[in-house]
């Protein structure tokens, strides 16, 4: 793993413009997963940039539950079955029939799914940092599932994030400990391709919000500065 070795110095300018083209072209995929294996390596290649996002305290509270038999597949899918059909509920009119168009998950076709999840009292009662904000280890959670995307990007492999599960019954069908946090579901494997836009936006669900709209200088809702 040659990128793997100790470098402290400047990135050259391909390597810049590499990790921001995984930045712009990781995609939420749901659909077009291949058959094709992910090679074991490859996938620890992922794991271990996911391994080492930050994390609070170096508390690393994260756990990867790697799943590929097919009857825990299927058995996933009926919690989302059930959940996706109270979640369309929350819509009328076009709305409701744009959400009954939209591919929500690759449960069944992705050859891998990963549930990760977040070990709260991993570090002992007082982790440096934590003290007074408590989700932080939920935070570095999240940064561990960023990483593992951009990696995955780079390896051609699609990932997509499955949030409308129960994740109690999840908990339970996974076997994880009561007092874990799932964070994440996520599909993982090949696909055909990597579309050019959010498919929520291409479905024209929501638009990418302008930047400039986004960002306040020294206090919230002063617009006045310069990038």
């Amino acid at each position: 793993m040659s990128f793997l070795k100790k470098n402290n110095g400047d990135f050259s300018i391909d390597e810049r413009d590499a990790v921001y083209r995984a930045i712009f072209e990781r995609r939420d995929v749901r659909r077009d997963f291949l058959s094709k294996p992910i090679p074991k390596v490859a996938l620890a290649r992922i794991l271990k940039a996911s391994h080492h996002a930050g994390s609070v305290g170096f508390m690393q509270p994260w756990d990867f539950v790697v799943i590929q038999d097919s009857k825990t597949k299927q058995s996933v899918k009926q919690l989302f079955t059930e959940a996706n059909a109270q979640a369309a509920q929350h819509y009328r009119g076009p709305k409701a029939e744009l959400y009954g168009r939209l591919k929500l998950e690759g449960i069944e076709e992705a050859p891998i799914n990963l549930c990760i999840t977040c070990t709260r009292q991993r570090g002992g009662p007082h982790v440096l940092g934590r003290s007074t904000v408590r989700d932080t280890d939920v935070y570095s959670t999240c940064c561990a599932i960023q990483n593992l995307w951009l990696a995955a990007r780079a390896e051609g492999i699609g990932i997509g994030w499955v949030s409308i599960l129960n994740y109690e019954s999840l908990k339970a069908l996974l076997s994880i400990p009561r007092p874990v946090k799932v964070v994440a579901y996520l599909c993982v494997g090949y696909v055909k391709t990597f579309s050019l836009n959010p498919d929520l936006e291409q479905a024209g669900w929501r638009k990418r919000l302008p930047l400039e709209q986004l960002v306040h200088y020294e206090a919230w809702g002063n617009k006045n500065g310069k990038m």
